[in-house]
């Protein structure tokens, strides 16, 4: 990370940490939980990192997956527009669903947890995909120009639910905890949303997608 990145990111954390505030309940889990959110400002490795880094803060590894799952969805509307095909894809989303109960189960995780967290990536995704069918549409100069093969970006997805599995599986003390939890994800939301310089649309998705993290 050059001098100016690291500016920009200390430029993001300080604005955050004006903007953010801790309830005024449970004082030792606020206390635990903002010390954590101060000593975890290095992302982990499964982190999406862009140039300024990943989301911060204990929960910042999964939100940056949850990030990159929902920017995938871009390329899946890439394939999809203008072909006729549907955004709904229930048989599909059947499969991911079974496949997560079952792979949860087996990593120890709440199948039914696990399946309602992956319902929400799915919903976002779809959301994702008709507001840039409905941009694209209302301006074709702003339409992709090719179109991407579903085959990769299907085992890109399979990639990362397995990775955002681990991630539920190695933050489930984290987000057991309501207020420590939502304080976590309100500073990796938000850092995450500034750092991947996510528009209104992708802001939106990120909040539905990130809606069950928090048990």
């Amino acid at each position: 990370m050059n001098l100016r990145d690291s500016t920009a990111r200390c430029a993001v954390v300080a604005a955050l940490c004006g903007t953010l505030a801790l309830p005024t309940t449970h004082q030792a889990t606020e206390v635990t939980a903002a010390t954590e959110v101060t000593a975890a400002t290095a992302a982990s490795a499964r982190t999406t990192a862009g140039p300024l880094g990943g989301p911060l803060g204990r929960l910042g590894p999964l939100t940056g997956l949850v990030i990159e799952r929902i920017r995938v969805g871009d390329a899946v509307a890439a394939a999809k527009f203008g072909t006729g095909a549907p955004i709904e894809d229930p048989v599909r989303e059947g499969q991911v669903l079974d496949q997560v109960r079952a792979r949860a189960g087996a990593a120890g995780l709440d199948p039914d947890a696990a399946v309602a967290f992956f319902r929400d990536q799915i919903t976002a995704s779809k959301f994702t995909q008709r507001g840039l069918f409905a941009r694209w549409a209302a301006r074709p100069g702003e339409a992709p120009a090719t179109r991407p093969d579903l085959g990769p970006i299907r085992e890109r997805l399979d990639r990362l639910t397995r990775a955002l599995l681990d991630e539920l599986k190695d933050t489930e003390r984290s987000r057991a905890e309501p207020v420590g939890c939502a304080a976590r994800l309100a500073l990796a939301g938000a850092s995450g949303a500034a750092l991947e310089r996510l528009d209104a649309l992708h802001r939106r998705a990120l909040r539905t997608a990130t809606r069950s993290v928090c048990r």
